[in-house]
């Protein structure tokens, strides 16, 4: 029996080495969690019980846990490259299966899915039709490569101050190409129609007979986009009429084919004071095509599109999976593992919610292998292996001498 006790242990230390060797192999491996090696003693019983007397019959291995610590975060500065600060698994689909992983080294394939290195797609939850909410079913990660499309413009806004000193021109009527029929313009704004080319928004500014009153003319193309409208201001300066501040241009239609361009011009805010003109402040709503420029991803988990043309177009926001009993989840190998009934059921959500991490985009997680603490884990396993290997030789020996009395 004595030979067998010290077998088990021979074969526990080897154990507990093939542990530690896996643990250092994988020291540079992107999301791995250390593992430990748990043991159990033995006792050889009956139907009647042990005796109080009685002597172990060894050692075996019990479980192989794995440490599901935090690793430390490393930046990468590549914008497909995340990592999970805090708890919470990154949720893939693997051939239809749902798989978990910490590992974070995304890329796309050649359809544009943002996968892991064996081709499993990342889960997001998918936007709603305005991309404010991600209360969707969960769908694989995919970057859009085609152009933003154009947004026509609905309104401009235009922000000025017009010098309170100012006499009416000695030209009449307007000419927007003789600057004595106006005293100021906004010197163009740039729209954009429904198929994304520009067009020019002028407004030229008239000051009239009457105290505190301009006439504004505004102008798409060098074409009269309606009649002349009154701007009046109270004798501290503020913008009295419109009352609202909006004007309605009248419809231009394009020779580009586009739809019909109605916009408001919003002088909201606009001033009569001092004696110099002063544009504060010019925007319109509208934009060009634009081609994909990158993939940014919030701490939230939102994915962004961002185009030349400024517009950002929400993909998904990542999905991250919490268990009750992580160490109960079977590890499958390249970085992946599989919920089983020991693990509990998977609790998905988004990043930053419930006991879920934040998303770290251009970072990756580190392996949380300590490899001095592995080293000396190594040194201890050999002294054991080498300390039941020596029982083995004095039990031998004393096999052979009992053997050996005559």
């Amino acid at each position: 029996m004595g030979f067998n006790v010290s077998l088990s242990g021979i074969n526990a230390a080897n154990a507990d080495l093939n542990v530690t060797a896996n643990n250092i192999a994988n020291v540079n491996t992107t999301g791995f969690k250390e593992s430990r090696a748990e043991f159990a003693d033995m006792f050889n019983s009956t139907s009647y019980g042990l005796a109080r007397n009685a002597v172990g019959a060894g050692v075996r291995q019990s479980n192989v846990a794995q440490q599901f610590a935090q690793g430390n975060i490393d930046q990468t500065g590549r914008s497909l490259d995340l990592a999970v600060e805090g708890e919470g698994f990154f949720t893939l689909s693997m051939n239809g299966s749902r798989v978990y992983s910490r590992a974070g080294n995304f890329q796309t394939d050649n359809n544009g899915y943002v996968v892991n290195p064996q081709g499993a797609r990342l889960q997001v939850f998918a936007p709603n039709a305005d991309g404010t909410r991600f209360d969707g079913a969960l769908t694989d990660l995919q970057l859009l490569t085609t152009d933003s499309p154009p947004q026509q413009t609905s309104r401009v806004n235009s922000t000025f101050t017009l010098p309170a000193n100012a006499t009416a021109p000695t030209v009449t009527p307007l000419d927007p190409a003789n600057a004595n029929s106006y005293n100021h313009s906004t010197g163009g704004v740039t729209v954009y129609d429904s198929l994304g080319v520009s067009h020019t928004q002028t407004s030229y500014f008239v000051k009239t007979a009457n105290a505190n009153e301009w006439e504004v003319h505004n102008y798409v193309d060098g074409q009269a986009a309606g009649a002349p409208t009154l701007l009046q201001f109270s004798n501290s300066g503020a913008l009295l009429s419109p009352a609202n501040g909006t004007i309605a241009l009248d419809p231009f239609t394009p020779s580009t084919g586009a739809g019909v361009l109605n916009m408001t011009l919003d002088v909201t805010g606009s001033t009569q004071y001092g004696e110099k003109f002063a544009l504060r402040d010019t925007r319109q709503d509208g934009y060009a095509s634009g081609k994909l420029t990158e993939i940014s991803i919030a701490d939230d988990g939102v994915v962004y599109a961002r185009y030349s043309n400024g517009d950002d177009q929400a993909l998904g926001q990542v999905a991250l999976t919490n268990f009750n009993n992580p160490q109960g989840l079977q590890n499958l190998g390249n970085n992946v593992w599989s919920e089983t009934n020991a693990s509990g059921s998977p609790r998905t959500g988004a990043p930053d919610s419930s006991d879920l991490g934040q998303i770290q985009s251009g970072s990756l997680e580190a392996s949380t292998v300590d490899l001095t603490e592995q080293l000396v884990n190594m040194i201890v396993a050999q002294r054991n292996f080498q300390a039941n290997a020596q029982m083995v030789s004095t039990q031998d020996q004393i096999t052979q001498t009992i053997i050996n009395i005559r």
